[in-house]
């Protein structure tokens, strides 16, 4: 049902939000506001504020932020038609009136809510009955017990082909809703409808309101083709958009902060009589995005377990991919995969509740699930196959839709591969590949791969040179662009650095803008597609004259390790953000002491000359600067 703008304006106005919150919440009156500790995070000092004349809430601390209606979705778990009901019965206020045609839908869709409830009670019936003996002695192997068994309200499809459809067209149901709700198959060649569902043990799926919308049937014929059959689509049923459970395991997984995800029916069933109510499972189908956004509306961080097996790793790798677009600030996913041989129902059946609350306690965030899955079998032996590396990694963060954690991702992944990367080239050059042919601040490897000496003290650099008195600041602007053009993975972490750098040669101006321009428009960079793009632009010739131009620092040339142009470009930059200002202090000192040499001129001048000097002068060596850059000659 669609509501007005009008009306929920109408809705928010009629209630007083602070007493609204303050069913959950204890509120302080500070002035206008109230505050009092967020419910949407755990905190010990009050950050959650409630403003009823501006009619919402905000909490400096997590930044939850909203309306009465956000109040009750998000602490309670309702829908948003939900929300909107139970604040208009507490105003005294109508819904809105639905159409024609909506009411006709909505009597069509009543009538077969009531169909399932009529068919969920005579499978119970069957259940308890001497012919669902079989499926009560199969239950009871599985160790539920019968106070499990009601409240998950399971039965029993009994074996013959007309069984549900006899019973209920007795009880003046008719064979048209049996089959709109699934229950009944209707051959295409006209004959006779049968019942979908025949000597199974049967699970009733629930909508989020507690509606039965479908079933869920485990064979007890080992022979049987499907061991576990489901309802098809039907207009009350869509698999993609319900989780088993959900209604039930609402409450309980935001009592707790939490909500798990299993495969099946019956592990979300076993982990309930142990006490972890607030499993869900989804509807014989991979986790889709809809049922994602369910669980994020319960939960920031859901857990998704898996059996431990193969086909259970590939499963937590299918749902982390299908995911990774979907990331937003707070909200991910984190991963349990169960012993060998194991799986929620028989790990809690012999090892109890605390067995599985301690893998829960332990999920793996899923930027490590992701991290793990891409370096699985990674070869970093060669240079090429470690750029293939790179590539396959930054091509999947590629799918990150949010700009926010997509940036944060390269970040942290762009980390990991340069401390691999290293540790490799450590391993390598350990094994006894030693140096080659010397080369001017450096060496050429036996791969022929230019590399710094061993210790580089940066005073020697061109960045120590380029911020001499006199400060070569275009020399240092074309080091910073350089660095981008060979090291194009650095935009991941510095892009706004470098879009911020106000470059003043011309030449230089129309490189930074390509550079960036492919910075926005492409998910994956590299030093190929880098000067594919700026070719393509009609600026290869820049390129080219500035690299035959340019005596060009080590670690801004192609060959060095990314870790080493990465602190290059940071210190250059951070010198000529810094030196530009000194600089101009220093000559208009210099100048007012040549006009009038007094006293306070000069100790003005003094003053500017020596901070100049510290920013410009000899700098201590950076640990490690031009290490990992040297290993590149061990490959």
């Amino acid at each position: 049902m669609r509501f007005s703008h009008e009306f929920l304006e109408d809705l928010k106005t009629r209630l007083t939000l602070s007493d609204i919150v303050g069913r959950r919440v204890k509120l302080i009156r500070r002035g206008r506001e109230f505050t009092g500790l967020c419910p949407f995070h755990n905190e010990k000092t009050p950050s959650f504020t409630v403003n009823d004349q501006k009619g919402f809430y905000h909490c400096f601390g997590c930044g939850s932020h909203g309306s009465s209606i956000d109040f009750i979705m998000g602490t309670e778990g309702l829908e948003f038609p939900e929300a909107i009901e139970r604040l208009a019965g507490e105003a005294g206020m109508a819904l809105p009136q639905m159409t024609r045609e909506d009411v006709e839908k909505q009597k069509t869709r009543s009538t077969l809510y009531e169909v399932m409830e009529q068919v969920t009670q005579w499978y119970e019936t069957q259940l308890k009955s001497q012919g669902g003996s079989g499926a009560a002695d199969y239950v009871d192997q599985r160790g539920l017990t019968a106070d499990t068994v009601r409240q998950f309200r399971m039965g029993y499809a009994p074996g013959s082909r007309s069984g549900l459809k006899d019973a209920m067209l007795s009880r003046d149901i008719e064979e048209d809703q049996l089959i709109a709700t699934g229950m009944l198959i209707k051959p295409e060649d006209g004959g006779a409808s049968y019942d979908r569902f025949r000597n199974r043990l049967m699970f009733p799926i629930m909508d989020i309101k507690g509606r039965i919308i479908a079933f869920g049937g485990r064979a007890l014929d080992d022979k049987a083709k499907a061991k576990y059959l489901n309802s098809p689509e039907t207009d009350l049923f869509h698999k993609g958009f319900n989780l088993y459970n959900l209604k039930s395991a609402r409450k309980a997984a935001f009592d707790v902060g939490t909500i798990l995800v299993v495969e099946g029916y019956m592990d979300v069933i076993a982990l309930a009589q142990f006490g972890i109510t607030y499993a869900v499972a989804p509807l014989g189908t991979a986790l889709t995005e809809d049922q994602m956004r369910l669980l994020w509306r319960v939960a920031d961080e859901p857990v998704l377990s898996f059996d431990g097996d193969n086909a259970g790793q590939r499963a937590s790798v299918r749902a982390a991919e299908r995911g990774l677009p979907m990331l937003q600030p707070g909200k991910s996913l984190r991963f349990v995969l169960l012993p060998a041989g194991e799986d929620p129902d028989t790990l809690v059946q012999k090892q109890g509740r605390g067995a599985m609350e301690a893998l829960i306690d332990k999920a793996v965030p899923l930027v490590d699930t992701l991290w793990n899955h891409l370096m699985s079998g990674a070869d970093i032996t060669t240079p090429e196959r470690r750029a293939g590396t790179e590539k396959k990694v930054f091509t999947a963060l590629g799918e990150i839709e949010d700009p926010s954690v997509k940036k944060l991702y390269m970040s942290e992944f762009g980390r990991r591969l340069k401390d691999i990367f290293w540790q490799a080239q450590q391993a390598q050059r350990q094994a006894g590949k030693g140096g080659g042919k010397a080369g001017k601040g450096g060496s050429y490897g036996k791969s022929g791969r230019f590399v710094p000496q061993r210790k580089t003290n940066l005073a020697n650099t061109t960045i120590a040179r380029a911020t001499g008195h006199g400060a070569d600041t275009n020399k240092m602007e074309e080091l910073m662009v350089l660095t981008m053009i060979n090291h194009p993975q650095l935009l991941a972490t510095h892009l706004e650095d470098f879009v911020d750098l106000e470059v003043k040669q011309q030449h230089l101006i129309a490189l930074k803008d390509g550079i960036v321009d492919m910075a926005t428009e492409r998910d994956f960079l590299d030093i190929e597609a880098m000067q594919n793009y700026l070719e393509d632009r009609g600026l290869q010739s820049d390129v080219e004259r500035l690299k035959a131009e340019n005596k060009m620092d080590w670690f801004a040339h192609e060959e060095a390790a990314l870790a080493d142009a990465e602190t290059g470009f940071a210190h250059i930059l951070n010198r000529y953000m810094r030196i530009g200002p000194a600089l101009k202090e220093l000559k208009a000192a210099e100048m007012e002491f040549s006009a009038d040499m007094s006293e306070e001129n000069q100790t003005r001048f003094l003053a500017a000359k020596q901070a100049f000097e510290a920013i410009s002068g000899t700098e201590a060596d950076i640990e490690h600067f031009g290490l990992a850059s040297n290993r590149l000659s061990d490959v």
